[in-house]
C-alpha cells in the first residue's frame, strides 16, 4: 500500500517572486549577502558565523529567533532575505518506510515556476540515508533508468542541493529545539535521522561538479550540518576526467554505476561509455585519491534478466576489478512504466553474488526500497517542465541580468 501524505498541484499562474533565501549558501555566499546590505567588512566574518550556526545547526526559520544578532541587523536581514526552504508539494510513503519528497525550488524569475526534483529518505535500523539530486533531469539517457528518460533541464545550485538535507532534517524533527511541521515523521527509535547522504538521485553529480563540491563543503562544515565526508557517497556513471578531482577536492566515498563488463553492452546501457570506455574508467578508479581497503570504491551493478547476469559476466567482473579495493553492490532492477528490461530471477542473482563473493569481494544484494512509490534506484523522475538545456541556460542568463524583484 502506498500512502500519499500530502500533495498539491502545480500553480497555473506565474509565481510571486520572494526575497532570496540564505539557506544553502556557502560562507562566501553569506558574506556577499551581508555586503549587499552594508555590513562592514571587518564585521562580516563574525556575522557569517552567527548566521551559520542559527541556520545550519539550529535550523531556525525566522531571523527574529537569532537572539545573538542585534535587532537592527535582524530587521535588515528580514527586509532583504528569507530563510525559505523548498516547498514539499508531495510526500509519498512506501510500505517499507521509505519516503519520497517532490520538492519545488523557489522561483528565480518571472517565467520560472521553480524547478521540481525528487529526494528520497531511506530509514534503516542503524542509519538514515538521504538520496539527493544534483540536476533537474539528466543528460545521460541510461536505458534502464527512468530518470534518464527525462531530459536535462539544468544543474541544481549549491543552495538547492543543501536545501534537500535541510528539508529532510526539518521533516524528521532533527534540529535542536525545533518543532517539526504538522504531520512530519519523527523517528523515535534512535538512529534513523539522516546519517548518510548519497548523490544517487536525479542527475549526474560530476556534470555539476562545482555545485556538488560547494554543497559538500556546506554539509560537512563542523559548525553547522556537520556530516563526515566518509558518510557521503558520490555516484557517477563514469565522467572519467572528474573522478580524480572528486577525490582530491571533496574526499567523499565513490560509487561507480558500472552495470556491464563489455564495452559493447555498456555502450547500450550507459551511453557515456562511448566517450569513456571501461578501461579508462577503471584506470581512473585505480588512481582515486585516498583509495584503500578502508576506503573502497562501490561498483553498482543492476541485475537485468538475460542481459548482464550470466556466470561468465560475474567472472569477468571479478577479473576487471582485480587490484581495486572494492565492494560490488548488486541491484535488483526496479521496473518502471515502459521499460523493456526485467529483473533477474532471484536464484540467478544469488549465483552471481556467490561467484563474486568467492573471489574475495563483498557483494551485497541491495534490498529494493520504495519500489511501490517509484522511489527506488533508477526510478526517480519529476514532473518538472522539460525545457532543453540550452533554453534553460538562456532563461537563467536573462534572469541573472534582470533587476531583483522586491518581496511583497
Amino acid at each position: 500500500m502506498t500512502v500519499t501524505v500530502s500533495a498539491t498541484a502545480a500553480p497555473a499562474a506565474e509565481p510571486v517572486l520572494r526575497r532570496p533565501s540564505l539557506v544553502g549558501r556557502t560562507r562566501a555566499g553569506m558574506a556577499e549577502a551581508l555586503a549587499e546590505i552594508g555590513v562592514p567588512e571587518k564585521e562580516r566574518r563574525m556575522r557569517v558565523g552567527q548566521l551559520w550556526n542559527w541556520i545550519y545547526h539550529y535550523g531556525v526559520r525566522e531571523f527574529d529567533a537569532m537572539t545573538t544578532i542585534g535587532k537592527g541587523l535582524r530587521g535588515q536581514l528580514a527586509e532583504h532575505f528569507s530563510l525559505d526552504l523548498p516547498s514539499v508539494t508531495a510526500e509519498q510513503v512506501s510500505t517499507d518506510g521509505t519516503r519520497k519528497w517532490l520538492m519545488r525550488m523557489p522561483s528565480t524569475g518571472p517565467h520560472d515556476r521553480g524547478a521540481e526534483i525528487e529526494c528520497v529518505y531511506i530509514p534503516e535500523v542503524d542509519r538514515g540515508t538521504l538520496c539527493v539530486s544534483s540536476q533537474v533531469g539528466c543528460t545521460l539517457t541510461c536505458t534502464f533508468c527512468h530518470t534518464g528518460t527525462q531530459r536535462l533541464v539544468r544543474n541544481l545550485k549549491t543552495e538547492e542541493i543543501v536545501a534537500q538535507l535541510m528539508v529532510a532534517r526539518e521533516r524528521l524533527g532533527d534540529f535542536p529545539n525545533r518543532k517539526p511541521p504538522e504531520g512530519a515523521f519523527v523517528p523515535n527509535d534512535g538512529g534513523r535521522f539522516v546519517s548518510n547522504i548519497v548523490f544517487m538521485g536525479m542527475g549526474e553529480p560530476l556534470y555539476n561538479f562545482d555545485g556538488v563540491r560547494d554543497a559538500i563543503d556546506v554539509i560537512t562544515d563542523d559548525q553547522g550540518l556537520s556530516l563526515g565526508r566518509r558518510r557521503i557517497t558520490v555516484s557517477t556513471s563514469g565522467v572519467v576526467p572528474q573522478i580524480g578531482p572528486l577525490g582530491a577536492e571533496m574526499g567523499t566515498m565513490l560509487a561507480i554505476s558500472l552495470h556491464a563488463v563489455r564495452d559493447d553492452l555498456r555502450n547500450e546501457l550507459v551511453p557515456l561509455n562511448k566517450k569513456y570506455p571501461i578501461k579508462d574508467l577503471l584506470e581512473a578508479c585505480r588512481n582515486y585519491p585516498g583509495l584503500s581497503n578502508a576506503k573502497r570504491i562501490t561498483f553498482e551493478y543492476v541485475m537485468l534478466k538475460g542481459v548482464n547476469d550470466s556466470d561468465a559476466e560475474a567472472r569477468e567482473l571479478v577479473r576487471l576489478l582485480k587490484g581495486i579495493p572494492a565492494k560490488i553492490n548488486l541491484i535488483p532492477f526496479n521496473p518502471w512504466p515502459g521499460t523493456k528490461y526485467e529483473c533477474s530471477d532471484w536464484d540467478r542473482i544469488e549465483r552471481f553474488s556467490e561467484i563474486v563473493f568467492r573471489a574475495g569481494y563483498a557483494s551485497p544484494v541491495r534490498t529494493p526500497r520504495g519500489r511501490d512509490i517509484l522511489a527506488a534506484c533508477g526510478q526517480l523522475k519529476s514532473e518538472t517542465e522539460k525545457l532543453s538545456a540550452r533554453a534553460r541556460l538562456m532563461l537563467d542568463e536573462a534572469q541573472a541580468a534582470a533587476p531583483a524583484v522586491a518581496a511583497e
